[in-house]
């Protein structure tokens, strides 16, 4: 795959994440926090594992030691995660542009959540957070319907580049 590839896949990742952020800005505290059956119990709780995911992403891509999944630490506001959540997308596009073509096969070492050592190719790394992002803006988006909020709109990618197309 090719570095021209994995950058749109980051700036639909972007689009998206900001998509759902404008949704987020909509919502009372009540349907945010509130109890809804899905891989996590709350929309905040959702946005709290995909910001986390993409954050933790880029930790072991600059080979932090022991990086903090957000999921487990995580105390702040509804604006705290937005920005966290704006910064980690955004500079995953930024890591993707800086990085050389030749080294999206290269693998790199991290330690997975339960702390077992595991490697990795960069372009399977990038490939899963980008498809992980949508898996779970997916939940989110029937979570939404589930907590009366009826204002979203498409986060396909074919929007997406219908858009970026104009």
């Amino acid at each position: 795959m090719t570095k021209k590839y994995f950058l749109e896949l980051a700036a639909y990742n972007c689009w998206a994440n900001n998509r759902v952020i404008s949704w987020l800005n909509q919502l009372t505290d009540e349907q945010y926090n509130r109890t809804i059956i899905s891989s996590f119990s709350t929309i905040k709780d959702t946005c709290i594992h995909i910001a986390g995911a993409e954050k933790i992403w880029l930790e072991r891509w600059h080979l932090i030691d022991n990086p903090i999944f957000l999921t487990e630490e995580f105390k702040g506001s509804k604006q705290d995660l937005i920005t966290i959540w704006q910064k980690a997308s955004a500079d995953i596009q930024t890591f993707i542009e800086q990085k050389n073509e030749a080294e999206f096969q290269d693998k790199f070492s991290f330690k997975r959540l339960n702390g077992d050592l595991f490697y990795m190719d960069y372009e399977k790394t990038f490939t899963h957070i980008f498809n992980h992002s949508t898996f779970h803006r997916g939940q989110l988006v029937t979570m939404l319907r589930q907590a009366g909020f009826t204002k979203v709109e498409s986060t396909d990618a074919l929007t997406f580049f219908r858009e970026i197309e104009k």
